[in-house]
Formats: structure tokens, C-alpha cells, sequence
């Protein structure tokens, strides 16, 4: 137990770097509903909310298409990463196989490399198979830079399961399948969503692969959209920040409704 004195110190700090981190957001939010002939490079707070900036910012720089791109591109790969990372995660801690050790630690290199030293021989690997400027050169690229972490991350959480409970379960008949998806999937939910969720926003934000593997502008990322409209756009603050808003808002809805699973999925396994 902590004393009032020590949680009010608490909730002070926590509410100072809270300030901290909100600050630009609403500064950026603010600049969004200012008049264009209004807005500048400085922060400023609109008089009135000037709500038509969003509806311009999507025309003119065709967010719908870009945001659809992002969609199909980030869903793709959350999915197919997130079935990926299961089924490894669960070989590399439920199953004794040689060269268990070696292949997990050579995955795990992945995690080490950093993208930018592998894009361009991996833009001439896909343009020699005919891939690039096409949604399959983003997904199969992301869904192995993020395969390494999600494989470590389920990897963990299997491994932390009581092995009473697969025990007891295989000795009802479940086989290891059944086990997977019936029993280890399921109570594997807040992991799940924490792991989705890092998959997602790192995905939507990708900006460098999408700047070197597509051409199409109808296969633009919302990111990769927004560098085009910043630079067609460059004195008008307001409708940069509405474009900027858009482009963000997904990313902050799908956190604010997974954030209970997010920080649960954080904890998991410290406290049994």
C-alpha cells in the first residue's frame, strides 16, 4: 500500500508526461480546424472548428483510395502474420524437433536486420518475379519483417502455459491440433490482440516500402499519400494537419478499443 501523498506524486507525474504527449496532437487537431486563411506554422487555436478542412484534404488528395490501399495492405498482413506467428510459436514451444534451438535463434535475426539494409536487393528479388507495383510486393516483405517478433511474442506466451493444462487435454483425446485452436488459442486472446494490434500500427505507418515498390498512384499507402499531398501542399498548415488527422485516425480508434487487451497482452506472465 502506498500512502496518499506518494499516489498524489504519482498521478502528478503521470499527468505531466500525459500533457507532454497529448500537447502536439491537439496542437496538430487544433491547426486541422483552423481557416486555411488563418492557419500558420505556429500553434493556434480556431475560434470556431472549421470542419470543411477534412472534406477538401480528402478530395483533393484522394485519402479514399490511399486509405483503401492501407486496408487491404495492413489487414493482409495482420492476418496472415498473426496464423504464421501461431502455428511457429507453437512448434518452437510445445515440440521437440532437431535443430529446434537453430532455427529459432536464425529467425530471431530478423529482428535484428534492420529493412532499409535489405529494400533495394528485395525491390530487384520482386521485380524479377514480376511483384512490384502490386499490393503482394507490401504484404509478403511486412508479413516477413514482422513474422520474427510475432514468433517470439507467441513463442513466450505458449511456453508460459502450464504444461498440466496440454497435459490433461491430450489425455481426453485432444490432439495438437485441438490443443492449438481449441484450448491455447483462445485463452491466448490478450496476447493475440496486443501482437495484432503492434502489427497493425506498424504496418499502416510503413513508409519506405511503399515509396520504393510502388508506382501506381491508385496503389498508394495513406502514408506514402500523405508525403505526395505535403508536397503539393506545402504553405497550407491546415489542410496538411487535416490530411495528417486522417491519416492517423485508424490508427487511434483501433487502439482506443484494444487498449484494455493491449495493456493486459503487456502483463501477460508478469504476475501469475
Amino acid at each position: 500500500m502506498i500512502s496518499k501523498r506518494e499516489a498524489a506524486l504519482n498521478y502528478l507525474i503521470l499527468g505531466v508526461f500525459a500533457i507532454i504527449a497529448l500537447f502536439p496532437l491537439l496542437g496538430v487537431l487544433s491547426s486541422a480546424l483552423t481557416d486555411p486563411s488563418q492557419s500558420g506554422a505556429s500553434l493556434s487555436f480556431p475560434s470556431s472548428p472549421h470542419f470543411a478542412n477534412f472534406a477538401t484534404a480528402w478530395n483533393e488528395g484522394h485519402f479514399g483510395t490511399y486509405m483503401r490501399s492501407s486496408v487491404i495492405v495492413t489487414v493482409s498482413v495482420v492476418v496472415i502474420a498473426g496464423v504464421l506467428a501461431i502455428l511457429a510459436g507453437y512448434a518452437f514451444a510445445t515440440m521437440r524437433f532437431p535443430g529446434r534451438s537453430v532455427l529459432f535463434y536464425i529467425l530471431l535475426l530478423g529482428l535484428m536486420v534492420p529493412s532499409e539494409a535489405l529494400i533495394i536487393p528485395l525491390y530487384y528479388d520482386l521485380r524479377g518475379v514480376g511483384l512490384t507495383d502490386t499490393y503482394w510486393s507490401l504484404i509478403f516483405p511486412q508479413v516477413a519483417q514482422s513474422l520474427a517478433f510475432c514468433t517470439f511474442w507467441m513463442r513466450s506466451f505458449f511456453r508460459g502455459v502450464p504444461n498440466s493444462l496440454i497435459e490433461a487435454a491430450k489425455l481426453d483425446g485432444a490432439t495438437r491440433w485441438s490443443v492449438l485452436w481449441r484450448i491455447l488459442v483462445p485463452i491466448s486472446r490478450p496476447a493475440l490482440l496486443t501482437m495484432a494490434m503492434l502489427i497493425f500500427m506498424w504496418t499502416w505507418n510503413e513508409f519506405l516500402m511503399p515509396l520504393v515498390m510502388i508506382t501506381n498512384e491508385n496503389l498508394r499507402t495513406a502514408p506514402l499519400g500523405l508525403a505526395f499531398f505535403q508536397g503539393q501542399h506545402t504553405s497550407q498548415f491546415a489542410l496538411l494537419a487535416a490530411g495528417a488527422t486522417i491519416v492517423a485516425f485508424p490508427v487511434v480508434i483501433v487502439y482506443l478499443f484494444l487498449q484494455r487487451h493491449f495493456i493486459a497482452g503487456m502483463l501477460a506472465g508478469a504476475v501469475k
